[in-house]
């Protein structure tokens, strides 16, 4: 299956409340996510570099098709063109490996040094990017509601952390364990983000998203791990659904179970933790999150209590029992324990 990065909820607000042409787009993008989520998913074939520490990548142009991969542009050794789009992609597709190697001596998404490929200005006006199991894929969005895909480093991280996802935890993409899928994604995109900016977990801004939302629409991002439910409020949009404490978790059939909904609740019980253990998100409370994320053990049906346990564990393992018991805090702080 692919993951996208804009939700179906807000595909259908737009459909529901935008103009002629921007509910043709809505809709156009919400058939082909839907089909994009229904597909299997296939391990990626993409050639592998054994060099840990060295990030390959490839750009394409899918010229405003929607035929992958697309023109090759850019690839190692080779210089810009002056596509923006392009070199954006390029640039987060770097940081995001570069990060996971510096912070966990992850040698890209399977840890084998898998290639990583984006293709950008696909399809028309697309307001949507998505990682399909293979590559990432970047609209350039109408610029009346969304701006170009490739604008946000932590959007880019969070759909190539589903790669890691898929070759670690395998986490299946319903309910409470899918939530948790999302919620992973938007802790390390953000975390790279942090890390890109050299930022403390007091100094982010924990908005998942910055900058995609084109002028004129009232919000600052898609998420807000600190304060869910927050991060837009928009007559085109509605306004953020997402929950931030258990006792409003959401009971849906939409969204394979509320996946980008709930995923609110562990989102901020990382960013309590995070902001309780202070210094770099990524060195105390993410080490917890991906250490536990690599543990076999983990189910691929886990639920929130469940992935609880987990960071409190490997918080205390790897650390100490300050930081299990920071951890275990900011989990009940969001009603899970």
């Amino acid at each position: 299956m692919a993951y996208s990065v804009i939700p179906p909820y807000i595909l259908r607000k737009i459909i529901a409340h935008g103009s002629g042409h921007q509910q043709e787009e809505a809709r156009r993008t919400l058939t082909h996510v839907q089909h994009l989520m229904a597909a299997p998913w296939q391990k990626p074939s993409v050639a592998k570099t054994a060099v840990g520490g060295r990030v390959e990548r490839e750009i394409y142009d899918a010229q405003n098709e929607q035929t992958l991969p697309g023109k090759l542009i850019r690839q190692e050794g080779q210089s810009a063109n002056g596509d923006i789009a392009a070199q954006e992609a390029w640039d987060y597709l770097g940081t995001t490996y570069d990060f996971f190697w510096q912070a966990y001596k992850r040698n890209s998404l399977d840890n084998q040094g898998l290639k990583l490929l984006g293709t950008v200005h696909y399809g028309k006006n697309y307001q949507n990017a998505f990682w399909n199991g293979q590559q990432m894929v970047f609209g350039d969005g109408d610029g009346e509601i969304f701006n170009r895909f490739t604008i946000a480093i932590d959007v880019v991280a969070h759909e190539l952390t589903h790669g890691v996802t898929e070759n670690e935890a395998g986490l299946i993409y319903f309910e409470q364990a899918g939530a948790l899928n999302e919620s992973l994604s938007d802790v390390f995109g953000s975390l790279v983000k942090q890390f890109s900016k050299k930022q403390s977990a007091e100094q982010a801004d924990w908005i998942i998203g910055e900058g995609l939302l084109a002028k004129g629409i009232h919000g600052r991002g898609l998420r807000s791990m600190s304060e869910p439910g927050t991060a837009y409020d928009d007559p085109m949009l509605g306004k953020d659904p997402q929950p931030a404490h258990m006792d409003h978790y959401v009971q849906t059939r939409e969204d394979n179970g509320g996946v980008h909904l709930n995923s609110g609740i562990p989102n901020r019980a990382f960013c309590l933790a995070a902001k309780a253990l202070g210094g770099y998100a990524w060195e105390l409370a993410g080490h917890a999150w991906y250490d536990s994320l690599c543990d076999k053990a983990l189910p691929q049906d886990a639920d929130f209590k469940t992935f609880a346990q987990y960071t409190m564990q490997h918080g205390e393992k790897r650390f100490n029992r300050s930081v299990g018991s920071a951890i275990e805090q900011a989990w009940k702080e969001v009603g899970v324990l």
